[in-house]
This record gives structure tokens, sequence and C-alpha cells, in this order.
């Protein structure tokens, strides 16, 4: 950093101190909420959601047979079974775009194509069944189905685009990868063993984290959740089981160096983007309590206009939605006259784009994928939701 570069950044930090409009009600109000929001954040997703999937992160690293990954997800996987096998795995999870990131990464980083990690990074949060039910119940039959079809096809679209972009990058990687390929750790511990933990781990972080379904869902996802901590608890019970059974001392002990590694990256960066969502756009409880007011988002995306559907696309990905609150919050949006088309637009780039998710994949694979990928999520549910509003 040059001495030039230096004055310049004392220079900017002191005008923005001696200018900050610090009476201005709307200031005290964003700041109030943006640190309300790293509250909200810090009590109900850090423990049960991110502790977990740093876990199962770094269990991915350590413990998961290199050659398996390469075989079902690397670049040079059929793409007919490497796609599917990415949408499916981040359909199971059903987490956050936070939660997935230590998730992507540990994939990506095992030898995982860059568009089969797409596929599973975006359907992981977007392509939740239970916030789809919900959907379809409270927002309409047509708007659910809509969701979950296009959820579905973005997965596999933006993953083919993310690999399509940068196919020269990856035909690189797989040629340095396929040099020397190490062998699974565990000393010839069979592929089931690994299989087991990791599924106990997923099934503890997607238990615990089982929504309250409300009035708006019974029967069995109800049930589910009356019962999610018995669940999370039997799941637990086979890690206590097959760790000291199957795994050495220094297996668990760079299982855990590497679910910190994952924590010391992600950790800070997440809780400043948190914070930046809520100064500008306020949490998902909160109405009108951000820098940019909500007046300005209803008139923004009412009819079905490109600019209307486009401007969706970005305000839902830079906020940050809670799984199952983006339901709640379009249901306000659409009562203030918001058209179909921004409305499906939002559901499909909201749940699987926000400002700290923008950070941390960045962190992971650079500024430059990540904003295709962010510009390939925009454009696609843009597209979509135009034609979902021409349409009905």
């Amino acid at each position: 950093m040059t001495e030039r570069t230096k004055l310049a950044i004392v220079v900017a930090v002191f005008a923005g101190a001696w200018f900050f409009p610090a009476e201005d009600p709307r200031v005290i109000g964003s700041l109030q909420e943006a640190f309300r929001l790293v509250r909200w954040y810090a009590r109900e997703h850090v423990i049960l959601c991110l502790i977990p999937a740093f876990f199962i992160a770094g269990a991915i690293t350590v413990f998961m047979n290199q050659e398996a990954v390469m075989r079902y997800l690397g670049p040079s996987a059929r793409k007919i079974v490497a796609y599917p096998v990415a949408a499916v795995s981040g359909i199971v999870l059903a987490v956050c775009s936070c939660t997935v990131l230590p998730l992507f990464g540990s994939i990506h980083r095992r030898g995982a194509g860059l568009g089969p990690a797409f596929a599973f990074l975006y359907a992981g949060p977007a392509i939740n069944i239970l916030a789809v039910i919900l959907t379809a119940r409270v927002l309409g039959l047509e708007l659910g189905i809509a969701r979950a079809i296009a959820a579905i096809v973005f997965a596999v679209l933006i993953g083919l685009s993310m690999h399509l972009v940068f196919r020269k990058e990856e035909q690189e990687r797989e040629a340095a990868a396929g040099l020397a390929v190490p062998e699974g750790p565990g000393g010839g511990r069979p592929l089931w063993q690994d299989a087991v933990l990791l599924a106990a781990m997923i099934g503890v972080l997607v238990f615990a984290n089982w929504s309250n379904p409300g009035e708006e869902a019974a029967g069995v996802w109800a049930a589910i959740h009356s019962g999610r901590w018995v669940l999370a608890g039997l799941f637990g019970a086979v890690i206590a089981v097959a760790l000291p059974s199957w795994f050495a001392r220094d297996e668990m002990g760079g299982w855990v160096d590497s679910s910190w590694g994952y924590a010391k990256q992600i950790l800070p960066l997440l809780l400043a983007g948190v914070f930046f969502a809520g100064l500008l756009l306020g949490g998902p409880n909160s109405s009108d309590a951000g820098l940019i007011p909500n007046t300005w988002v209803e008139r923004m995306v009412g009819g079905n206009s490109v600019q209307a559907n486009l401007f969706a696309a970005v305000a839902g990905a830079l906020m940050y939605f809670a799984t199952l609150t983006e339901v709640p919050i379009l249901e306000g949006l659409i009562a203030s006259g918001m058209g179909k088309g921004p409305a499906l637009t939002l559901l499909l780039a909201g749940p699987a784009l926000s400002l700290p998710n923008m950070l941390v994949i960045a962190s992971f694979i650079g500024a430059k994928k990540t904003a295709v990928y962010i510009a390939f999520v925009v454009l696609y549910s843009t597209i979509a939701g135009m034609l979902y509003g021409a349409l009905f």
C-alpha cells in the first residue's frame, strides 16, 4: 500500500466522520437495526446452524475419500450424474444461504468441479421443501409450483453456466489434481463408515434446525418439529459411538483443526455482512427500519416490467432471509402491490444469495467467480419472473 493510498483512506475516514448524520432518526434506527440483526443472527444461527456446518465441512475435508468426490462431483465426472447428485445433496440439507457456505467450500476444496459445487451452493437454500409447501399454502399453489420447478432447474443451469464460463480454469485444475490424488484417510477404512458419520452430522444439523411450520403446515412436518430434539439426539449418539470406534486420534485432531479453519475464515465475514444487510434493509422481523425505506422497494416491484423484476432480484440478493422468513415478507409486499413476476424473482434470488453470503463465497473462490455467480442468479431469476408474470 502506497503512502498516497494511506492518505486517501485517512481523508475518506475523516470526511465520513465529519459529515456523518448522527442526528438523523433513520440513520440511528438503521444502526440499531443492524446491531439487532447481528444479535439475532448470533443467537439463532451460530450455535445450531454454523457450528455443526463447520464440523461437517471439516469432516468432508479430512475424512472423505477424495477419489469418491472426484468420481461423482469432480470436473471430469459425467454431468448427468454430477449435477443431480449436487442438487439432491442441497435439497436434503435445506439450509440457509450462510449455513451452506462451509459445506460448499469443503466439497470444492476436496475436488468437486466448479459447476457441481455451485449447483450444490444454489440448491441448499433455494430448494427448501417446507418453504415450497408454505409458499404454495400462503402465496398460492401456482407460485409454489413455479418456485419448486424453477429452483431445481436453476441449480443445474447455474452450475452448467459456471462450468462453461470457467471451463479452461477447470481443465487446468483437473490436470493438477490428477497428478496426485491422495488415498482416503483412515488406512483402508470402509467408505460406509465415513458416510455414516457424515449422515449423522447432517441429521443433527437438519433436525436441530427444523423450523416450526406454524398453522400453515401440519401432519408430518409438525410431528418432526415436535420431536426434533429426540431425532437430533439419536444422530448425536451415532456420532458419539462412531468417532472413537472408527477414527484415529490424529484424524480427529485434524478434523477439529480443519473445522476451526473454516470458522476463522467465515464467521468474521458473515457477521460483517449481516451488519451491513441490516443497516441497508433492516431485519426479517422489522418494518421500514433500514437506510433504504420499504416504500422504495414496494414502489419498484409493482407490475411485471424488466425494471421491477431486476430490482426484485437485486434487492433479494442483498437481503438476508432466514429460513422460511421470505414467505411472510413476500405476503406483505404482495399486499402492498408487488407483481407476481417480481414475487417469484425474489423467491428465486433471495434465499440463495445475501450480502454475507457473497463476502464468504469471494473468500473461497475469488471476486471474479463470485461476481459471475451473482450475475447468473440475478439474470435467471429476472427472466423467470418475467415469464411467470406474463403467463399468470
